[in-house]
């Protein structure tokens, strides 16, 4: 078949022109992976040997569906003998029959994250470090970032700059745990994944009869995902292809988002200085999206300084503007994002599977997914785990659920050991061993049994009776304190959050994140007034009653329904080389969306706005982006801005301005966005139910309203929806965030934030 009749006139050029480097810019939903495929293709059809040709690529997934459709093209014999994979894949199989030189077996283990982890958490043991400081993870990655930048530990023993850097994030002897990892992987036979890519350049380094082996026998290479490639791969390929230059690469600089895993912009930037006599291919159209997105996200990043400039066009409809939802609270985002998916399915007999939200980060898909189950949406978290699943909301939520019952076995057994207060796993099981033949709890057989009768030797019984001891307390404030000052107490006093601060890692600032998310979301429960005080709580919200409420949002009924027809929640990191129908850009907020972090250098910030790129090339039908006016950080709510982003593409791409301004203090228009569902008679919560002031009309006795704040003053007497009459001692703080704090008759003394409180003045 002469399938070169399946492309356009630039792809063809770019899989016929196989004699010299060729550079295939390829940008969103232009076709790369087929002009890749059809390359290989035409190779096979031209009499090349398929074991002359090196294919690489970044995922098993992205190898097999391309050796399977050059299989249809060619024949599925000449498919099976190519050299095609991903990078690891196929330098494994180089270094099991090189092995020996380097003095590990051919039959050498490779290790996964998990055993890595694992080794390196020994060493820690072994050198009596601080676990809590060097945290195993934190200094795998350390490990990790330096192999793919081809330091050994000796090098990084020596190197006075990553040595200071070591001592400045208070672990100054990563060094020597990473020198004692090398040498037990060493012994045991074992290579780790970054040791498949720096033991290949050891190869070729030290064995220059190898690598003219290799690069005389790989005579076309192929890499995809240029852009994504790390140090130690970039290096590989140029020695490989150093003969011939017969090296193909295919990316899109405007989608390099992985910095943070070592991935080198620089990479495909360069190219033309590695091979001056490449030739550059443009795949420029667009055949997944409609022209306003193409053109929205070819208006965005052009502000890039650093990129192989191109235009991508598309010849499909002009398509939808992108749609704003503009939302005063995280809550309403969330709210409005599944009203407008519920409705769009509706509408547009469209499949659950065509939507996708997308995110920064993974904390934020808590209260998505429960706006998605309250309106009986299906969806599936992709490339991360649900956040109720996530280990550190687990940590908490067990000392929560230990607070309101002791006697929970598994509660106790995952708080007692976190943070770390050196209490062993063989205690533990001496516990349970004791508590299993006292027919007791794990907490009353330690308050009720002599240490040495359970085994334990000191100081494990100090320990535990400061643990049980800190239970104890915490339990007896339950009915004293509202569930989110309960939690915070637990938090702190605990040492969980002093543990996370301690080492300022991107693990652990992940994990503060969603430790903060938690509470943010004890926090809404508490302000909500669907959700009335217990009895017991002495006109407070419980903490019991939140636990109950989690359990029934986490309770999943055992689903086994396959996740082909499901929304889809993830990271826009997650999302590159998928496309959907709708897309859900969500959290467009300063500090978020660019994250705050990337704030301080030009570089990153430009990789935020790659990222961003990359988020609105998924979509073909309609791009819906949402950011919420304020938002909870640590319990408190603070008010944000609309990301720069979207002020950086052209108004006229969207359906509503993005940065309209009100009376009430240059904030975002948010009752626009909010219209359209109360006139289409949709139910709004009635914690983000808003009712405008009106200062002429006649209050009834039931006519309960968020207060507009210069009418309240200290002295006056008013009366609260749910707590009844009571008298305002002051006001405080500044729009939108004004704060009123009131005494109640048989409540106490509340705070109220005025723009959600319903209460009417009574003098």
């Amino acid at each position: 078949m002469n399938f070169l009749d399946d492309l356009s006139d630039v792809q063809r050029e770019a899989v016929v022109n196989y004699q010299q480097p060729a550079l295939i810019i390829a940008g969103a939903g232009s076709g790369k992976t087929r002009v890749l495929t059809y390359r290989i293709a035409y190779l096979l059809q031209q009499n090349v040997s398929p074991q002359q040709v090196l294919a690489l690529t970044f995922t098993n997934k992205a190898a097999r569906e391309m050796k399977e459709r050059i299989g249809t093209l060619v024949g599925a014999g000449m498919a099976r003998r190519l050299w095609m994979g991903t990078f690891h894949a196929v330098f494994a199989r180089i270094l099991r029959s090189e092995a020996e030189r380097l003095g590990y077996p051919s039959s050498f283990t490779i290790y996964d994250t998990g055993d890595s982890k694992s080794v390196v958490k020994a060493c820690i043991k072994e050198l009596q470090l601080d676990e809590a400081r060097y945290k195993p993870g934190s200094v795998f990655n350390r490990i990790s970032m330096a192999k793919n930048n081809l330091i050994r530990a000796g090098e990084y023993l020596g190197n006075v700059q990553i040595t200071a850097e070591d001592a400045a994030s208070r672990m100054p002897r990563t060094g020597e745990i990473y020198a004692m990892y090398e040498r037990r992987c060493k012994l045991a036979g074992a290579m780790d994944f970054d040791d498949l890519l720096l033991n290949t350049n050891i190869l070729f380094r030290d064995y220059p009869d190898a690598l003219a082996r290799y690069s005389s026998l790989f005579r076309y290479i192929l890499v995809d995902e240029y852009q994504d490639t790390n140090y130690a791969q970039y290096l590989i390929v140029k020695k490989l292809a150093q003969p011939h230059h017969n090296i193909c690469v295919v990316g899109d600089d405007a989608q390099s988002i992985y910095a943070f895993r070592g991935a080198r912009i620089e990479n495909i930037l360069n190219f033309r200085n590695d091979y001056p006599d490449y030739k550059e291919y443009r795949l420029e159209e667009n055949y997944r999206s409609t022209q306003t997105i193409v053109n929205a996200a070819n208006n965005l990043i052009e502000k890039n300084s650093r990129q192989l400039h191109k235009k991508c066009f598309s010849r499909a409809e002009t398509g939808e503007p992108i749609h704003v939802l503009n939302a005063f609270t995280e809550q309403e985002e969330s709210f409005l994002v599944a009203s407008s998916i519920f409705e769009t399915v509706y509408n547009k007999l469209a499949p659950y599977n065509e939507f996708a939200i997308l995110y920064r980060t993974n904390a934020q898909s808590r209260l998505f997914e429960e706006a998605m189950r309250k309106k009986n949406i299906p969806y599936k978290i992709y490339g991360g785990m649900s956040f109720y699943q996530r280990a550190e909301v687990k940590d908490l939520l067990a000392y929560l659920r230990l607070v309101v019952n002791p006697n929970d076995d598994e509660a106790f057994r995952r708080a007692v050991q976190t943070p770390s207060r050196g209490i062993g796993t063989t205690s533990l099981e001496r516990l349970q061993a004791a508590a299993g033949a006292e027919g007791k709890s794990m907490y009353e057989t330690f308050l009720s049994l002599p240490p040495a009768a359970i085994g334990l030797r000191a100081p494990v019984p100090q320990k535990l009776q400061t643990f049980c001891d800190l239970i104890a307390e915490l339990s007896s404030l339950q009915f004293a304190l509202d569930a989110h000052e309960l939690a915070k107490e637990v938090a702190g006093r605990s040492g969980y959050i002093a543990a996370l601060k301690e080492t300022n890692s991107m693990e652990n600032i992940a994990r503060l994140e969603y430790v903060e998310e938690l509470l943010n979301s004890i926090k809404e429960f508490c302000d909500n007034t669907d959700n009335a005080p217990s009895d017991e709580g002495n006109g407070t919200v419980t903490v019991r009653q939140y636990l109950e409420n989690v359990a029934l949002i986490t309770d999943m009924d055992n689903e086994k329904e396959e996740d082909r027809n499901k929304v889809t929640l993830m990271t826009v990191h997650s999302a590159k080389g998928l496309e959907f129908s709708y897309v859900y850009i969500t959290g467009m907020e300063e500090m978020l969306f660019p994250n705050k972090l990337s704030l301080d250098s030009k570089e990153e910030l430009e990789e935020e706005r790659r990222l961003f790129y990359v988020a609105l090339t998924r979509a073909k039908r309609r791009i819906t982006v949402s950011f919420s006016k304020t938002r909870y950080r640590w319990g408190e709510t603070v008010s944000n801005r609309p990301s720069r982003f979207l002020q950086e593409i052209d108004e006229s791409y969207f359906d509503k301005p993005v940065f309209q301004e009100t009376a009430a203090g240059n904030l975002p228009d948010n009752h626009g966005a909010f219209t359209g569902y109360r006139d289409a008679g949709r139910k709004i919560p009635a914690r983000i139910r808003l009712k405008p002031y009106n200062a002429s009309a006649p209050r009834g006795a039931a006519d309960f309203a968020a207060e507009q704040p210069q009418a309240l003053t200290a002295g006056m007497h008013i009366e609260h929806d749910r707590f009844g009459a009571g008298t305002v001692v002051s006001v405080e703080g500044v729009l939108p965030d004004t704060k009123a704090i009131v005494d109640f008759k048989g409540h106490g003394r509340k705070t109220l934030l005025l723009k959600y409180a319903k209460i009417k003045v009574m003098s």
